[in-house]
This record gives structure tokens, sequence and C-alpha cells, in this order.
């Protein structure tokens, strides 16, 4: 069984590093994501730019914010201090994936790939919120490990981004696919991986019940 100090020791960092690696690319390196955008120029709905780039930013601001309450509701340390802290935090948590779901409503249609992807990320709009809506009824019916196992595999979408570039980059520059290829086998592997990798996560934490 996986140390869930260890566990949550790895996913702390892992999400520092990424959100580091978001704040520095979506705001300072590439403000008007110029290089993500050259792959939208031949779609059949154009991006009003100003527009999309502003739900843009706000799309991944309340990204990051979900990442950030969810790790923290992770930490026992403070769901054991600080219950209350955890229980508003969770609402926090709910907030920004709502938030992050809408901005993602007005981006479908313009996704890279075309109707393809944006039936995925839509797909995906609605497993995230169904898992974390879960996590909550569980709760409230104090079902604790139900509830955790909800939150596990709500949590796991918040690496959505994280792994469709990494899947991306591998398919586009290692294997020599063209880039809305392997944008589409990135957005659809990144869905498959993710719930595979929650649903391991729940048996090596033994959350059977």
């Amino acid at each position: 069984m996986f140390s869930s100090r260890r566990l949550y020791g790895i996913m702390a960092l892992i999400t520092i590093i990424y959100l580091i690696y978001v704040t520095y690319m979506n705001f300072i390196y590439d403000p008007q994501a110029a290089d993500f955008l050259q792959h939208k120029a031949g779609l059949k709905k154009q991006v009003q730019l100003p527009i999309w780039l502003n739900i843009m930013y706000v799309h991944v601001g309340f990204a990051c914010l979900a990442m950030i309450s969810g790790a923290l509701n992770f930490s026992q340390r403070l769901l054991t201090q600080y219950r209350r802290f955890h229980r508003i935090n969770g609402y926090v948590y709910l907030a920004a994936i709502m938030l992050v779901d809408i901005t993602s409503g007005y981006m479908a249609p313009y996704a890279t790939g075309g109707k393809i992807n944006s039936i995925a990320f839509n797909f995906l709009n609605l497993i995230w919120l169904v898992f974390t809506i879960a996590a909550i009824v569980q709760i409230k019916k104090k079902r604790v490990i139900k509830h955790r196992k909800w939150m596990i595999r709500s949590y796991a979408f918040c690496f959505t981004n994280l792994f469709i570039h990494l899947i991306t980059t591998t398919m586009h520059r290692w294997i020599g696919l063209v880039y809305e290829t392997s944008y589409t086998l990135g957005v659809y592997g990144s869905i498959l991986s993710l719930l595979v990798i929650a649903e391991i996560i729940i048996r090596k934490q033994r959350l059977n019940k």
C-alpha cells in the first residue's frame, strides 16, 4: 500500500512545479498564447482573440485555484486540526471547478483538432463536475471512504492539461505525428489515463469499502 504521506508529498510537489510552469507560460512567457493559437488557424470557427484570451485567463486562474484547494484538502493534518477550513475549502474547490467548466464550455468549440476534441472537453467537463458532486453527496451522508474515493477521481482531472501536454509533446516531437493528431491523442489519452490512475491510487490505498 502506498504511504499516504509519501503520496501526498509527491502530489504536492507535482502541483507546485506545474503551477509555477503554468503561471510562467500563460502570464509571462506567452501571455497572448501565440504558440498555442497557431494550431487553430484551420478551424471553421475562428477565435475571437480578445474574448478568448480573457476567458482563457479566467479558465487558467480557476484551474490553478482548483489544484491548490484540492491539494490542501488531501492534507490529513488540515483535516484533523481545521475541519471547518476543510469543509469551506471543499466548496471553494467545487466553485473553482464550476468556473473552469463554464469557461471550458466557451472554449470547447475552438478546440485544436476540431469537433472531435470539443466533444471530449464537454464530456470531461460533465464527468469532472459529476465526480465532485458525488464526493460532496457522500460526505453529507457521512460516508468518508466513499467521499475520499470520489475526491481522488475528481482531483485527478486537475492534471488534465499536464497530461495533454505530455502526450501531445511525445506524439508530436518524439514520434513525429502532426500536431492536431497528437493533440487529439493527448486529449483522449489524458482522460483515460487519469481515470485509470485514480482507480490505481484508490486500490493501492485500499479504499475498497
